[in-house]
């Protein structure tokens, strides 16, 4: 016996029998969509600050601004009385002969007064600072 013989007794090969299997699953069909466009990954304001963007930039110049505002207004706080004071007493004289028991009365302002005030105005400045960053914390995590 031949080859071929045996083979024709065996009956199908794995070939014939796949194809055959083929012809009768229905025909698959590929569905292709338009092309979308990419999308960016989405940065944090974190990130922009510290890729040194656009974007960071002005987070950080508007944190920049706003700390030098406080600063400017407590410096205008400590610096305009101290130096209205000693005009005040050295223009009205007057109000230089001034006196508040044994003292004159400018030299218990300049001497023991201006310094709670310092103290106070440096407080109030700390905590502002630390509102303002916080702020911009909150902003930069976004919570």
């Amino acid at each position: 016996m031949s080859r071929e013989s045996r083979r024709r007794d065996q009956g199908p090969t794995r070939r014939e029998q796949a194809a055959a299997r083929r012809e009768h699953l229905p025909r698959r069909e590929v569905i292709t969509a338009p092309r979308r466009e990419v999308r960016r990954p989405h940065r944090t304001v974190a990130e922009d600050i510290d890729q040194e963007t656009r974007v960071g930039r002005v987070f950080l110049q508007a944190l920049i601004r706003t700390q030098l505002r406080l600063g400017l207004a407590t410096v205008a706080l400590v610096v305009v009385p101290l130096a209205a004071l000693p005009l005040l007493f050295g223009l009205v004289p007057g109000v230089g002969a001034l006196q508040a028991g044994p003292l004159p009365l400018w030299w218990l302002l300049l001497g023991f007064l201006v310094y709670p005030a310092i103290l106070a105005v440096g407080w109030w400045h700390v905590r502002q600072a630390e509102r303002n960053e916080a702020r911009f914390t909150e902003l930069v995590e976004g919570r």
